[in-house]
Formats: C-alpha cells, sequence, structure tokens
C-alpha cells in the first residue's frame, strides 16, 4: 500500500481548445526545469497526450478514465502512476462538465475530480473578452456546488487585461487566478485527423518544451499551483476490490501464466504506437516480456514470440512502405496461420487486412490473415465509448460478460466483424464488430483491459496452451 501522499492539480478548460495541452506542457516543463519530478495523467481515453508526457518530458504519465473503470480503481492507478513522482499534473478532457454522452458529467474532467479530490485550476480562454469573462466563471462555480475548482488561468490575454480581470475575480469570487498566458508566438502543437501529430514527428520538440517552462515562469504563478497540490487530500491506494476479487478467483491460472514468461510482440514504430500503458502495465504484471518490433523497418518478427499485439496508428500513412516490406508481411501471415495468438485493434485491425487504402485512395496489399479492405471515407467513422458484448460463443468474452473500448477513426472496414456487438453509453445505438478465433481478437475498438481483466487473463491462458500445442 502507498502512504506517500499524491500532490496533484488538474488543469481543466470551459471546452475543446481552450490550450489545456499547452499549458499544461509549459507547466509541467517549469516544474521540471526546478528539478522536482513531475508525474502526468490524462483524463479519458486519449492516448496520445500521454505519449507526449512520456516520450518527450519523461514523466509517468498514464489515463484515468471513469468510463472504462471505477472510482477506486482510478485513484488507485492515480496513485500508482504517481509513486515515483513529487507532484501530478492531471490535464483535463474536453469542457470542464463534459462526459461520455451530451447530457452527463459521467467520466467528465469535473467527475474524475470530484472522485479524487483534485484540486481543479480551469483554464479561460481570453482573447478578444473582458468582464464577460466573470459571466462565464459564474456559470462554472455555480453549475454543480460540489465542483472542486481552486482558480484560473486567463488564456491568450495581455498582462494589462489579466491584472485588470484578475483583481475583479479574486473579489468577486473565492478563487484565485494563477497566471494570465499571452498568445504565444514561438510554441503551438500541429494537429491532425487523429488529435496531436506523434512526438517523434516534431523536431526540436523536447527544446521547445524546455523553453516554454521558462517562459510560463514569468506567465504562471508556479509556486501557488504547488501550493495548491500539496493541499489535495490523501487518495485511497489499497488494491481495489474487483481486482482483488479476481486475483483471487484466477489464482492458479495467473500463477501459471506468470510462472510462464510469455513472449509478446508488441508493433511499435511510427505507423502502430497507440496503447493505453495502463494494458502494457497489466501484461508486464502478469509476468509477459513485451517484445517491440516495426512492420515498417525490420524483416521479420522476433524469434520465439508466443503472441503478436498490433496497437493503433497511422497505417494509412505509411501503406506504401508497409506493403513493400513483404519480408515482415509474409512472416506475419505464416506465423498466424500455424496459431500464433494475436490482438489488433484499429491500425493493427487495417494492417491485417487484404488492401489498405491510404491519404489517397491509394491500394496496397497488407497481410490478409482479415479478408476485404480498410478504406478511408470523407467523416469521421465512428467515434467515442462503447461497451462491447458477445453475439457468439467465444474463449475470450462469455455470454452476458462485456469489456469497454473506444473507437475514433477516418476509415472503415468492408469486413468488421460480427462477433461481438458495440453499443454507445446511451443505449440509442449499436453494430456489430470484431473478428474473434480462438488465438485472434480483431477489431476497431481500442479495449481497456481493466473495465473486464477476465478478458485479457484469458488471452494469455491461450498463449500458453498455443505454446504447450506448439512443442
Amino acid at each position: 500500500m502507498r502512504r506517500k501522499p499524491v500532490s496533484r492539480v488538474m488543469l481543466a478548460g470551459v471546452g475543446s481548445g481552450s490550450g489545456k495541452t499547452t499549458i499544461t506542457c509549459g507547466l509541467v516543463a517549469a516544474i521540471k526545469n526546478r528539478k522536482i519530478k513531475v508525474a502526468t495523467c490524462k483524463c479519458g481515453p486519449d492516448y496520445i497526450d500521454p505519449m507526449f508526457y512520456e516520450q518527450i518530458q519523461h514523466c509517468p504519465s498514464t489515463n484515468l478514465d471513469l468510463f472504462f473503470v471505477k472510482k477506486d480503481m482510478v485513484q488507485y492507478l492515480l496513485s500508482e502512476n504517481a509513486e515515483q513522482a513529487d507532484f501530478t499534473v492531471v490535464e483535463g478532457v474536453m469542457g470542464f462538465y463534459d462526459g461520455c454522452g451530451m447530457t452527463t458529467t459521467e467520466a467528465s474532467s469535473y467527475d474524475l475530480a470530484r472522485q479524487t479530490d483534485t484540486p481543479v485550476i480551469l483554464i479561460l480562454p481570453a482573447r478578444g473578452r473582458a468582464i464577460s469573462l466573470l459571466a462565464e466563471l459564474k456559470g462554472f462555480l455555480e453549475f454543480q456546488k460540489d465542483h472542486t475548482i481552486k482558480g484560473v488561468i486567463l488564456n491568450g490575454i495581455s498582462p494589462m487585461a489579466g491584472n485588470f480581470l484578475k483583481e475583479e475575480i479574486e473579489k468577486k469570487f473565492a478563487i484565485k487566478v494563477y497566471g494570465c498566458v499571452p498568445k504565444l508566438q514561438n510554441f503551438h502543437l500541429e494537429s491532425r485527423h487523429l488529435g496531436l501529430v506523434l512526438p517523434e514527428e516534431l523536431d526540436d520538440l523536447a527544446e521547445k518544451l524546455l523553453a516554454l517552462g521558462k517562459e510560463m515562469e514569468a506567465y504562471l504563478d508556479v509556486d501557488g499551483i504547488l501550493s495548491l497540490g500539496e493541499e489535495a487530500p490523501e487518495l485511497s491506494v489499497e488494491c481495489p476490490k474487483e481486482v482483488c476479487e479476481i486475483y483471487k478467483k484466477e489464482k492458479a491460472v495467473i500463477e501459471k501464466i506468470i510462472s510462464s514468461k510469455l513472449r509478446i510482440g508488441l508493433a511499435r514504430d511510427l505507423a502502430f504506437s497507440f496503447y493505453y500503458k495502463d494494458n502494457l502495465e497489466f501484461l508486464k504484471g502478469m509476468g509477459c516480456e513485451l517484445v517491440p518490433f516495426s512492420p515498417l523497418a525490420d524483416e521479420k518478427l522476433p524469434p520465439k514470440l508466443d503472441a503478436v499485439i498490433f496497437g493503433g496508428g497511422y497505417p494509412e500513412l505509411y501503406a506504401k512502405e508497409l506493403s513493400e516490406n513483404r519480408s515482415m508481411i509474409e512472416d506475419i501471415r505464416s506465423q498466424l496461420s500455424k496459431g500464433l495468438c494475436c490482438m489488433a485493434e484499429c491500425g493493427g485491425f487495417m494492417y491485417l487486412h487484404e488492401q489498405l487504402q491510404d491519404q489517397n485512395q491509394n491500394t496496397y496489399a497488407m497481410v490478409g490473415a482479415i479478408k476485404g479492405a480498410a478504406l478511408k471515407k470523407e467523416r469521421l467513422v465512428r467515434f467515442g465509448y462503447i461497451r462491447l458484448q458477445p453475439q457468439m460463443e467465444n474463449i475470450f468474452l462469455k455470454e452476458r460478460e462485456e469489456i469497454k473500448a473506444h473507437e475514433f477513426h477516418y476509415w472503415d472496414s468492408d469486413n468488421n466483424g460480427a462477433a461481438w456487438k458495440a453499443m454507445k453509453p446511451s443505449g440509442n445505438r449499436s453494430w456489430d464488430c470484431m473478428h474473434i478465433t480462438d488465438t485472434m481478437i480483431a477489431g476497431y475498438p481500442h479495449l481497456y483491459y481493466y473495465s473486464n481483466m477476465l478478458l485479457p487473463i484469458r488471452f494469455l491462458q491461450r498463449c500458453l496452451e498455443q505454446r504447450k500445442e506448439s512443442r
């Protein structure tokens, strides 16, 4: 059990585009410049922002999502991620009260802050506005009485105007203004159809973030933010009840898996990089060795694998290069046909098709383990949280069980599968999806393992059985 308090704040916005990511990056860099160890968390299902913090700012980072898991699990994951840090910065998602549906606050930044007792600093876009900002702020402060908003940062405002509004806000409301950030001339994050571009694609990003941290010292009350975070209440860090129950119930199977030290190939390069950190940590906790490989650059899969995982990413941007790496494609096709266990999500699912269209609708041959083609569409195909339930008997997800997931893609398949049914949280829309065999779980949804730990445990159990059958 972790006893060290978790000093923490959340930076939340009034809506998307408020400047959450840029200001969070700047605050993290400013704190790191003070030689303070920082951890970060992202509210919601986004896996790209945590990549920035882990790979570029070298901070432990993970997702915290109350659609996927309950309060005790979120508190546990927050505490675990902060184990080696002195201070944690949580980045909110969308608008502060925006939840997993149009009319609910469930799984919103507000919901996460409330259930983890995390002080919130609300980022208010202020460019071209004056006293009307106070009306907007009053609405946020009064909409839900149990909010944890303790302060604001005014974004996109001149120092002179910011000081006037700071005085008015602190006089009228029982909160503090922790900074006035002008329009930044030398720093911005590029975007593309799935959100931020990958860290590897931005030149000198680490140096730019270091400079941003120094710049933020002039705009943010970093000392005040650190003091606010130190006032955060302690978290419950005991093993969540449902997790302990599964470990107890599946003890014999889990012990066998852990002692077997399964080798799992993990596709990881510019084409494949979208993974939930908690999923990978779960596999490591099961004694698995994760062996990274590149479908773009390597000639073959790593040797002696018990399974292979193809995560999401941007295979459509590298379709030509992926297709031209025939030795890798042929090795994957051969290994899968011999029974190598496989999980494939979104971009990885597209890669397993017979064909894949690139951004210009040029078609390239792919692995061919899934019949059909992954095709470019004119607009976002499916987006948001889903619950997945089986429609036919399978070894991974039993009748009346479910696992939670997230989808976000502009490409679609002419063969999405029909083994499971995906349902929106509101219950007003559903569709067939997923290719499931005795050795494969493949489809567009990004699964979150802790929403049903039995599924990844069964997958690893099947990997172990395949290892024995192949000998």
